[in-house]
Protein backbone atom coordinates (compact mmCIF):
# COMPACT_ATOMS: atom_id res chain seq x y z
CA UNK A 1 0.00 0.00 0.00
CA UNK A 2 2.93 2.57 0.62
CA UNK A 3 4.20 1.67 -2.92
CA UNK A 4 1.19 2.84 -4.14
CA UNK A 5 0.52 6.05 -1.91
CA UNK A 6 4.55 6.74 -3.17
CA UNK A 7 3.48 6.43 -6.47
CA UNK A 8 0.77 8.93 -6.00
CA UNK A 9 2.68 11.75 -4.42
CA UNK A 10 5.10 10.97 -7.06
CA UNK A 11 2.57 11.65 -9.90
CA UNK A 12 1.25 14.46 -8.03
CA UNK A 13 4.40 16.55 -7.63
CA UNK A 14 5.68 15.70 -11.57
CA UNK A 15 5.24 19.01 -13.48
CA UNK A 16 6.22 17.70 -17.03
CA UNK A 17 2.83 17.57 -18.27
CA UNK A 18 1.70 20.75 -17.05
CA UNK A 19 4.66 22.51 -18.48
CA UNK A 20 4.42 20.67 -22.34
CA UNK A 21 0.56 21.43 -21.68
CA UNK A 22 1.78 25.40 -21.32
CA UNK A 23 3.73 25.28 -24.27
CA UNK A 24 1.40 24.28 -26.11
CA UNK A 25 -0.92 26.72 -25.67
CA UNK A 26 1.56 28.98 -26.27
CA UNK A 27 2.04 27.83 -29.53
CA UNK A 28 -1.25 27.85 -30.50
CA UNK A 29 -1.65 31.17 -29.46
CA UNK A 30 1.09 32.15 -31.37
CA UNK A 31 -0.35 30.36 -34.54
CA UNK A 32 -3.32 32.34 -34.22
CA UNK A 33 -1.55 35.69 -34.32
CA UNK A 34 0.28 34.26 -37.07
CA UNK A 35 -2.96 33.62 -38.93
CA UNK A 36 -4.38 36.80 -38.22
CA UNK A 37 -1.53 39.06 -39.31
CA UNK A 38 -1.39 37.04 -42.97
CA UNK A 39 -4.95 37.54 -42.95
CA UNK A 40 -4.38 41.49 -42.51
CA UNK A 41 -1.64 41.61 -44.90
CA UNK A 42 -3.37 39.43 -47.64
CA UNK A 43 -5.79 42.02 -47.83
CA UNK A 44 -3.21 44.89 -48.34
CA UNK A 45 -0.97 42.96 -50.65
CA UNK A 46 -4.55 41.97 -52.33
CA UNK A 47 -5.55 45.49 -52.37
CA UNK A 48 -2.11 46.83 -54.01
CA UNK A 49 -2.18 44.00 -57.02
CA UNK A 50 -6.02 45.26 -57.25
CA UNK A 51 -4.86 48.70 -57.88
CA UNK A 52 -1.72 47.89 -59.98
CA UNK A 53 -4.13 46.20 -62.17
CA UNK A 54 -6.57 49.15 -62.37
CA UNK A 55 -3.41 51.32 -64.03
CA UNK A 56 -2.86 49.05 -66.49
CA UNK A 57 -3.52 49.52 -70.44
CA UNK A 58 -4.97 46.44 -72.26
CA UNK A 59 -3.42 47.30 -75.99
Amino acid sequence: MSNFISAVKTFAADENGVTAIEYGLIAALIGVAMAAAATTVGEKVEGVFTYVAGKLVTP
